[in-house]
């Protein structure tokens, strides 16, 4: 079982089976068995959900939006960065 934080309130569209899971591990256990990576020229796709306001972001506002909802201010995890690869 995983720990969540607080500030654990994101969920992310796996590019593979465009389906929202709230970590890549939660992804592997439950989701499609594959990894496919969000291609950079498909970063203005909505792809991030947050788990406070329900608002969609982008991958690119998810990116570079320090941390915060840029709709409900709600804080993300920094520690999500390095799970940035996926």
């Amino acid at each position: 079982m995983r720990k969540f934080r607080e500030r654990d309130v994101i969920a992310i569209k796996f590019y593979c089976c465009q389906t929202y899971f709230p970590c890549v591990y939660c992804h592997e256990e439950h989701g499609c068995g594959k990894h496919a990576v969000w291609p950079k020229e498909r970063f203005y796709e909505r792809a991030v959900l947050c788990g406070v306001c329900q608002t969609e972001l982008t991958i690119e506002q998810y990116m570079t939006g320090d941390y915060h909802c840029p709709h409900c201010n709600a804080a993300f995890n920094p520690g999500c960065q390095l799970h940035a690869h996926y």
